[in-house]
């Protein structure tokens, strides 16, 4: 009797499974073609504070997954302070998203941060079929092809800045919390940049964050990334509560035919 009953459950669940995927797998989505990322991508920064190595961090692409009926990067970044500067301030952040292979968007988000006493979780499943976000706070509308603090990163890559002029903004839809906040990549022009990994002919972007970015800015962050089609985030700035953080490119691997890398 429960063989019987177990199969039945098993048959029972894998109709839903079938149904719900069905259902996903039937979403119109756009389409959007790139050679910025793929799956095997990673990339290591020096962090620093008021030019002091405080940190490292990381940014890959490790696999691609089977997420309700749809392909996806599982893309992760992660921050941790050093030994020494854990001591004053330990810092242990992480991020991981799910976003659509195909048009470029998040499925799901997760959000795990660690600084010195502090401590914050956050998760969002993101439908895109019925235009809802279900978080650890609640079930909130979003428009299409709303974006995550992630997400947005990966999708700013995809972006062609060849033909921008300075000042010119991108505009995309970023949800956060509760609510969906405007986010906006201006683009300031070209510039080249010496770091640990290479020297690179650059385009730099500011990315003009309202909340919920990587960092917790407080005035200005800015990006320089590849003037190719690759895209590769090379230095990052941000100004934040207790000073200027610094990340730079010490290292990548998953990524050939670099255009604009110069040595």
């Amino acid at each position: 009797m429960y063989k019987n009953l177990v199969l039945i459950l098993l048959f029972l669940s894998s109709f839903a499974l079938k149904q719900d995927n069905e259902r996903i797998i039937q979403f119109n989505s756009r389409k959007i073609e790139h050679n910025a990322f793929k799956v095997g991508e990673r990339l290591v920064y020096d962090v620093k504070y008021q030019f002091v190595k405080v940190g490292e961090a990381e940014i890959s692409i490790p696999e691609i997954i089977d997420y309700n009926g749809r392909k996806c990067y599982r893309a992760v970044f992660r921050v941790w302070s050093l030994p020494f500067f854990s001591v004053f301030y330990k810092v242990e952040d992480r991020y991981e998203s799910y976003i659509d292979v195909e048009g470029i968007y998040p499925w799901r988000f997760e959000q795990h941060i660690r600084e010195g006493g502090y401590k914050f979780d956050f998760y969002a499943e993101f439908d895109h079929v019925n235009l809802i976000a279900k978080t650890s706070e609640g079930v909130f509308p979003i428009p299409q092809y709303a974006q995550d603090v992630f997400s947005a990163f990966y999708y700013a890559r995809t972006q062609d800045y060849s033909n921008k002029k300075v000042g010119e903004r991108v505009r995309l839809e970023n949800f956060y919390k509760n609510r969906t906040y405007p986010l906006e990549i201006k683009y300031l022009g070209e510039q080249m940049v010496k770091v640990k990994a290479g020297k690179f002919k650059c385009v730099v972007v500011e990315p003009l964050i309202v909340e919920g970015g990587l960092f917790k800015a407080k005035g200005r962050f800015l990006l320089w990334i590849t003037n190719d089609d690759k895209k590769i985030p090379v230095k990052m700035t941000a100004e934040i509560p207790i000073g200027n953080i610094v990340g730079e490119l010490r290292e990548f691997e998953g990524i050939e035919n670099i255009k604009s890398k110069v040595d």
